[in-house]
């Protein structure tokens, strides 16, 4: 009996554990779409590009693009959500800089994801390898 009990909880626990990685696959699935959503639109990315050379007010962001404020400070806001923009308001300035820690969240996705694909890529090769070196032999068997 003692077995039984020590089994169904090791299997609740394996299932907790595994529905707990699956919430933290999606939590950090999140922040990776909230990122790839915030780069996805063309001005965002020439404001994060602006503000790689240093920081700077909405209005001066704004210039550049024939913008209304209220326009670039959705941008902004955008792009503070998804935490690649700081905004700190100075006086009557609203002053914007990079954010790059979800950059670093992103670039690790990135190269999990790169790793994978290469991982595929290193097993598809060893399979065609394999399939053209059974083919080969096959060829000279029949000879």
């Amino acid at each position: 009996m003692s077995l039984v009990n020590d089994r169904s909880c090791a299997l609740t626990f394996l299932s907790w554990r595994k529905d707990w990685d699956k919430l933290n696959l999606m939590v950090h699935y999140e922040q990776v779409d909230e990122t790839l959503a915030a780069l996805a639109d063309p001005t965002r990315r020439q404001v994060l590009e602006r503000l790689g050379r240093g920081s700077a007010t909405v209005s001066e962001l704004a210039e550049p693009f024939a913008m209304t404020l209220t326009g670039m400070k959705k941008h902004i806001r955008v792009l503070e959500q998804a935490q690649l923009v700081r905004t700190e308001k100075t006086g009557r300035s609203r002053y914007c800089s990079l954010g790059p820690e979800r950059l670093d969240e992103l670039q690790r996705w990135m190269d999990s994801y790169r790793q994978m694909v290469e991982q595929r890529l290193d097993r598809l090769g060893r399979f065609v390898e394999r399939r053209a070196s059974e083919s080969l032999e096959a060829t000279e068997g029949n000879r």
